[in-house]
């Protein structure tokens, strides 16, 4: 038996999705098998994931050049890798061109080419193909059928922006410029040198879970009295405001942010802030799958990675605006603003586990919104409605 096997036709979905594209007060969520059957999963790595941009990685895992790491998403193999060459990052298709052999199996530094295993053909870090061994037969490393010009790594269209790796597969999205024009205006004030320190500022964190759920549990402060009650004691529910972009984010403004540290230190703010900022942070999920947040004095992003229709990885970077930051003067500061959001993130396992469970529920008709408190969820749903209907 198939377990897999949706229980219905993939296009006897379609009229409840379309419900997300009408009123909020109206309208009900995305249904149940989008969240747990397979089909669905793959529809969405066609219509979201390979025609768009999304999250796969943090361009500081990349230290030094020859660095490279194998990402996977929705079974498209990919690396990223930092090149002696030149020092840039690019993407990869993580395959030979010669049998489409798997090139990178774990994170490395390269000391020199890109070599297959399987018949030794070689790709110069940028991607060029720079050796075919025995192509025309033994000792013979070429054949006049073959241009090895045209036999380099297929690569993946690239940006990085605020420190993360954006892909767009099939290469026919907009400039992501354009795309993200709006959260890149929202935010320039922060497009400033940022510094983060991979040992005491990064952490990952692995779900049972629909990767949806966890965009939807971050989008909104409705569960904050009950699920953060430390984050709640001093950043109410009745302190935040929604953040509401149809067709590009949502998210949540709090205006009580206070950084305070057991250690009696404090990170230098981000430079030429208004006072705007002195006691305001702003939460959004930048769609697809990049959680996000800034504070005057810090900001992190948080990429969640779909691994299946019920199982994703997050990973989080936090960065700070001066490099003095890293010393070790800051290390016990750090390490507990660190833990302060871990213990964040991880309180939230629960109810973003729980939903998943509970969207097996046979009769569950997509819930309802709150036309206050839901409305950052409502325009993701919007948004992802659109996507898969294409509208």
């Amino acid at each position: 038996m198939n377990d897999n096997k949706p229980s219905k036709n993939y296009n006897s979905y379609k009229s409840q999705l379309e419900l997300a594209l009408l009123d909020i007060e109206k309208a009900k969520g995305i249904p149940n098998e989008y969240y747990v059957e397979e089909v669905c999963f793959k529809v969405e790595q066609e219509k979201i994931f390979n025609t768009g941009w999304f999250a796969i990685g943090f361009a500081n895992d990349l230290g030094q050049p020859g660095s490279v790491i194998p990402v996977t998403y929705f079974n498209n193999p990919m690396f990223i890798i930092r090149s002696k060459e030149d020092n840039k990052v690019r993407v990869f298709q993580n395959v030979c061109r010669h049998r489409g052999m798997k090139l990178i199996d774990e994170p490395t530094v390269l000391k020199g080419a890109i070599r297959c295993r399987y018949h030794s053909w070689c790709y110069q870090q940028t991607g060029e193909n720079c050796a075919t061994p025995h192509l025309g037969g033994p000792g013979i490393n070429f054949h006049k059928s073959i241009d090895k010009k045209e036999l380099g790594l297929f690569e993946v269209r690239t940006h990085i922006w605020r420190g993360v790796v954006f892909v767009n597969p099939n290469g026919n999205a907009p400039k992501f410029e354009d795309v993200h024009s709006s959260i890149i205006k929202r935010w320039e004030i922060f497009d400033q040198e940022l510094h983060t320190d991979l040992l005491g500022s990064s952490f990952q964190l692995e779900l049972n879970s629909n990767w949806k759920l966890a965009v939807e549990n971050y989008l909104e402060a409705y569960h904050l009295p009950w699920v953060h009650p430390g984050l709640n004691s001093y950043s109410k529910l009745e302190d935040h405001e929604n953040i509401v972009n149809y067709g590009n984010y949502s998210g949540q403004i709090s205006y009580k942010y206070n950084p305070i540290f057991s250690t009696g230190k404090k990170f230098k703010d981000f430079k030429d802030l208004g006072s705007e900022w002195d006691s305001k942070g702003e939460y959004i999920v930048l769609f697809p799958n990049l959680i996000m947040g800034v504070q005057r004095d810090h900001l992190f992003n948080n990429i969640i990675e779909p691994v299946s229709s019920e199982k994703i990885i997050e990973r989080v970077q936090i960065y700070y605006s001066d490099i003095k930051i890293l010393d070790q003067e800051y290390q016990s500061t750090r390490l507990e603003n660190a833990q302060l959001w871990k213990t964040v993130f991880e309180e939230d396992i629960f109810v973003v586990e729980g939903m998943q469970k509970g969207r097996h529920a046979k009769y569950f008709d997509g819930g309802r919104f709150s036309p206050i408190m839901d409305v950052p969820t409502h325009v993701f749903h919007d948004w992802y409605a659109r996507k898969i209907l294409q509208y």
